[in-house]
């Protein structure tokens, strides 16, 4: 890790990119930010009873990144989270319902944590675009509107651009996984001494985990901020 850091200092130095300070900071937040969740997950792994509230803090933590990211006044954070947990949900419930997945700690959590992520990713994403799309063709709004259009009907264009393009890097990584890339989680299932099959087994999963997670999730995103972003003009993202 140090000579690979090194590498990229080096030739930050020798480009003059100033991002050496940032590597460095980034660089050791991670280095803390793991070892306290590998402590944390190692007690969960220990103690299974614990892991929906770690889940729920996740949960929380992911609402209130998405709706910083939106700035959304119609909406709380507790709104956010419903949507958030509605898309992980939907495909953990599906992978422990046809038995992909044993119902275990130490692959319900680190599954469930992965569909909470992306889930959130695609609420913060289809959030944006929606509030940039409304600012910046409010004219077009307001033609539906002066029709009779109720403001959810006004921005539901806008709003299906806004999950489409939200949905974008997901179905990219799924469509390139194996031939242009290989993802984290079927390098590290590699690492820790997983067959190939089996480890492309649980990255499809992932990957497939992580496109309904974000679907649902940015379809309720749509539904839930198209009101307000219809009815009154939103700020600048």
């Amino acid at each position: 890790m140090v000579a690979l850091l090194a590498v990229f200092l080096i030739v930050a130095t020798l480009a003059r990119i100033p991002v050496r300070s940032d590597a460095l900071w980034a660089t050791g937040r991670a280095i803390v930010q793991f070892l306290v969740v590998a402590v944390v997950i190692a007690w969960i792994f220990a103690h299974p009873q614990w892991a929906v509230a770690y889940l729920t803090v996740m949960l929380a933590a992911a609402a209130w990144t998405a709706g910083r990211r939106i700035r959304s006044p119609w909406r709380s954070t507790a709104a956010l989270a419903a949507v958030i947990a509605a898309g992980a949900a939907v495909p953990v419930a599906a992978v422990l319902g046809v038995g992909a997945l044993p119902l275990e700690a130490a692959s319900v959590l680190p599954f469930a944590a992965q569909m909470i992520g992306s889930a959130m990713a695609a609420v913060a994403v289809t959030g944006l675009r929606m509030r940039d799309e409304a600012h910046e063709r409010w004219g077009e709004v307001e033609g539906w509107l002066a029709l009779g259009a109720p403001p959810r009907l006004a921005v539901l264009d806008l709003g299906r651009r806004a999950v489409a393009r939200a949905l974008v890097p997901a179905l990219d990584q799924t469509r390139s996984a194996g031939l242009v890339t290989l993802p984290g989680a079927f390098v590290g299932l590699l690492l820790g001494g997983a067959s190939p099959l089996e480890a492309a087994r649980i990255q499809v999963l992932v990957l497939v985990g992580i496109l309904a997670a974000q679907a649902v999730a940015a379809v309720l995103t749509l539904r839930l901020l198209a009101p307000g972003f219809g009815a009154v003009r939103p700020d600048a993202g």
